[in-house]
């Protein structure tokens, strides 16, 4: 039997953190041995970020009494011994819950009132909003305390239907879908709206963050749900009953919320639960694989997916199996399976993009500072050239030559001007770059998609708005493709003329890819015309609706366009701070060949002492060079690595 889930998410963590330490270890070194100027410090500190920060986010989606929640506790939580995701009879998850983990935080469980759906603010700034929230502590010591508060995800209040209708819990338009009134009339709805759970799990702590959420009524009623958190999911997880298959309330929500693009079905794996109700003592194991069988084939063919992404399992007998530690029933639950789905396709498909992200950081750094040491050795032949020539030469020559040196440095010293002239030119052409991206210009381009959403009643326009809006982004991107090869060009020229005058190895580095975030906006896009279909069109006519979907879309917007800001101007500062550095090398240049010439004049012998001097520094950058080949081979050698774990690390289940 393969390692489970956990033991393969346990596997990642220990690929980051032994790649991290190793690219501490090289961060160390350069700094020892004063190669880590700006550019160089620039990489390191974005490779660490990019090693330690990486999330892999799993989201779990489901109608109600799907067995959703156990799934997350068979899969994540069995080693507290008992269930801790609330997972009772009926509804359970009333409110989307993240779990994740925060350092700066302690275990808590914070909570946020439905009644902020009145506000309107989007999601994403409530999170910024911490009083606003209910927080509650979190005891882990406590199995049993730990999921008494974890079931407050689950509570209800009740309220009137107009209160219902305001809050997006009650449709006029569709009846067949509204929670049943009371004898009072008032109807059942969730008394959170989101819920944050930090807990210092090992999974959690690696970068897993999990998102379980309600079924198709309370998703609908939050779009940033459907157009943020669970398309940004690196896997989505759909549960069905495996005795009902897909039933109708499960098409809607696919189709309307979880049907990925053509072609990229590959995020999606869909779960056939509680394959233990088709446990039949009448029926033989043939005729229950059967079954089993045929209800994979009629969901995949009915959601559109391959039959190898439609797995059966028993949530349920696959958490038993686990705390009771019974093999035989834990095979039988097929819950193995599944783990090895999400860790090889899940984690697999993640690792591979994070690898060649790395990769491409780590080349990067080194040709950063192969372009260091090619300063340092030129300026080593450089001393060496005039070091020979002075042999056997006479006072007078020597200090004719300290006067000629003297004279190179003012001339350069003069050439000050012209750097910055040309850092000048620079920063105007990198805040014209970047202007595009800024949230101020983001609102100027969702002003006539803003107003077609919050015009009252059916929104007639608004799909030529969506359409609009997102051709000028696409627009937007491709003005920050020109303005940055423009600034390539300008520093290209000035990079050259210096190379020439001043013997520097200034290279501007090709600007970043703005395919990816092209991309993006596709997928946002495509999300979001969901929306625009005839079946939601009553529902975009409630102007609460509509202003938190506008709100939702101009959040997810910023993040894209911030990160292509951040990449733009990564890549600016990065070729510019070549400069800096070379010019600090040319002036310790400088330095070092008048003192050595002081040493000549104040004793005759000094001169060979220098020469030995050059040529062991000459020895000691070979040997350098050398150890950053070692350094860079291992980091690079450790991105294809995944190491095993270690016999003194624990897992969780």
């Amino acid at each position: 039997m393969g390692i489970s889930f956990n033991e393969q998410f346990d596997q990642h963590g220990a690929w980051r953190r032994d790649f991290a330490l190793r690219l501490k270890q090289l961060g160390e070194w350069t700094r020892t041995h004063r190669l880590a100027d700006s550019a160089v410090q620039a990489q390191l500190q974005r490779l660490e970020a990019q090693v330690r920060a990486d999330k892999v986010t799993v989201a779990f989606v489901a109608e109600f009494s799907r067995g959703k929640s156990e799934l997350i506790n068979a899969l994540f939580f069995a080693g507290y011994g008992r269930r801790i995701m609330p997972a009772a009879a009926g509804r359970t998850t009333m409110c989307p819950t993240e779990l994740g983990y925060e350092p700066e935080l302690p275990p808590c469980l914070r909570l946020l009132p439905v009644q902020t759906r009145l506000q309107p603010l989007a999601l994403a700034e409530w999170r910024e909003q911490a009083e606003q929230w209910t927080r509650l502590p979190l005891d882990l010591r406590d199995p049993d305390g730990l999921a008494a508060t974890l079931a407050m995800v689950s509570e209800v209040i009740r309220v009137s239907q107009d209160e219902a209708r305001a809050l997006g819990f009650w449709h006029d338009e569709s009846p067949e879908d509204n929670p049943l009134p009371d004898a009072e009339g008032r109807v059942e709805i969730p008394r959170w709206r989101h819920a944050l759970i930090n807990l210092t799990h090992p999974l959690l702590e690696q970068g897993l963050v999990i998102l379980d959420t309600p079924g198709l009524n309370a998703v609908g009623a939050e779009p940033e749900l459907t157009v943020s958190l669970i398309p940004q999911a690196h896997a989505v997880v759909f549960i069905l009953a495996a005795d009902a298959g897909v039933t109708r309330s499960d098409l809607a929500m696919w189709r309307e919320h979880l049907s990925p693009p053509e072609g990229t079905t590959a995020s999606r794996l869909v779960v056939l639960n509680k394959i233990d109700t088709l446990w039949d003592a009448l029926s033989s194991p043939e005729q229950i694989e059967s079954q089993i069988q045929r209800q994979r084939a009629l969901s995949a063919e009915m959601l559109g997916v391959p039959e190898a992404q439609v797995l059966a399992v028993s949530a349920q007998k696959g958490l038993v199996a686990k705390v009771s530690q019974d093999a035989s029933l834990l095979a039988a639950s097929r819950l193995p399976t599944l783990e090895d789905a999400l860790g090889q396709g899940l984690l697999g498909q993640r690792r591979a993009i994070l690898q060649q992200a790395v990769s491409q950081g780590v080349g990067g750094l080194r040709q950063e500072l192969g372009r260091v040491f090619n300063i340092r050795r030129r300026d080593l032949a450089e001393q060496m050239l005039e070091l020979n020539g002075l042999r056997g030469k006479n006072a007078a020559v020597i200090h004719s030559m300290r006067l000629r040196i003297e004279q190179e440095q003012g001339e350069f010293d003069e050439s000050n001007a012209r750097v910055q002239a040309v850092k000048s030119v620079h920063l105007k052409l990198q805040r014209e770059a970047l202007h595009p991206l800024s949230t101020g210009n983001l609102k100027l381009v969702l002003t006539q998609l803003t107003l077609a959403l919050r015009q009252p009643g059916l929104k007639l326009g608004v799909r030529r708005s969506y359409a609009e809006a997102f051709a000028e982004l696409r627009r937007v991107l491709a003005s920050t493709v020109q303005a940055s090869g423009e600034l390539q060009s300008m520093l290209s020229s000035s990079f050259k003329q210096f190379n020439a005058e001043y013997g520097f190895s200034l290279q501007v580095p090709n600007p970043p890819d703005m395919s990816r975030y092209e991309a993006d906006l596709a997928r946002i896009e495509s999300g979001h015309l969901q929306y625009l279909t005839f079946s939601h069109a009553l529902k975009l006519a409630q102007p609460a609706f509509a202003e938190r979907l506008v709100r939702a879309l101009g959040t997810r917007l910023r993040v894209v366009l911030e990160s292509a800001a951040s990449d733009l101007e990564a890549w600016s500062h990065a070729a510019v701070a070549q400069m800096d550095s070379q010019v600090r090398e040319r002036r310790r240049s400088f330095i070092r060949r008048l003192e050595a010439i002081d040493r000549i004049q104040q004793a005759a012998s000094s001169l060979a002492e220098r020469i030995a001097e050059i040529e062991a520094s000459e020895a000691k950058l070979q040997q350098l060079e050398k150890q950053l080949r070692n350094l860079t081979d291992d980091l690079l050698e450790a991105v294809d690595q995944v190491p095993a774990r270690q016999p003194n690390e624990t897992l969780s289940a």
